[in-house]
């Protein structure tokens, strides 16, 4: 008895290889991934049920907090964020304080989380615009909110879902990214256009715990180098499988 999980002929979906590339780059580049899209709800499901508890890790208790703690994340781990806000959050706690702030001393309060100089003057400016065009609150629209400095759309998906309750799409990070691709629900590295490829696969309601949730498989299982392909629960759904289980 077959499966109920394993698609038939899966060795036919064997990718076809494209002439090589850089070894710099992410193995599965030289690999023309299938469109996978179909096989969406059965892996979507798998991975719920992997990951019953897929939420965010980063310590806040307002939008503000949300958004100072997710323009600090970039390049970090949540490990190190949560201590930096620890300290952070109780010497700033409105966007005034941030704005007024001097920046060479934020500079050095958030210098443990990497690209210090840029973060302290994106969250400064950030803070200002705050105040001066949205009266001290953080906006609630997906419009506003990529004005600000140093915000993209994946930030303002983070602080929209997160800090407001309205889902305007799908935070797009590294592990979304890498993951969405290798699964065969996209073939493109824009990350603007990989959320729309996963907007139209998923309900929108469930928008933010698919992005947490392949933020989980992409560090747990799916990860950049050496994913752990034998022990994924939908190694027998996903075409990058064949690639790497080959190599065990």
């Amino acid at each position: 008895m077959k499966s109920e999980n394993k698609p038939e002929n899966l060795e036919l979906l064997m990718p076809e290889k494209k002439p090589k590339k850089s070894h710099a780059q992410d193995s599965l580049q030289e690999y023309d991934i299938p469109d996978n899209r179909h096989n969406f709800d059965r892996i979507w499901a798998l991975l719920k049920e992997e990951y019953p508890d897929a939420k965010p890790s980063l310590n806040y208790s307002n939008p503000l907090e949300l958004l100072i703690a997710t323009m600090l994340s970039a390049q970090s781990t949540d490990v190190q964020i949560n201590r930096v806000t620890e300290k952070l959050f109780k010497k700033y706690r409105t966007a005034e304080d941030y704005a007024k702030a001097d920046l060479r001393e934020l500079e050095n309060d958030v210098y443990s989380t990497g690209f210090y100089k840029n973060k302290a003057k994106n969250i400064k400016a950030a803070a200002l615009l705050i105040v001066e065009r949205y009266n001290g609150k953080v906006p609630e629209t997906m419009e506003e909110l990529i004005t600000l400095p140093g915000v993209g759309r994946k930030t303002a998906n983070i602080v929209l879902s997160r800090g407001f309750g309205i889902i305007e799409g799908i935070a797009v990070d590294t592990h979304v990214k890498r993951v969405s691709r290798r699964l065969g629900f996209t073939k493109h590295s824009d990350p603007k256009k990989i959320e729309q490829d996963l907007i139209a696969l998923a309900r929108r309601e469930d928008l933010d715990v698919l992005s947490m949730t392949l933020i989980y498989h992409g560090r747990r299982v799916c990860r950049a180098k050496h994913p752990r392909c034998p022990s994924c629960v939908v190694n027998c759904l996903c075409p990058s499988s064949i690639i790497f289980m080959s190599r065990y």
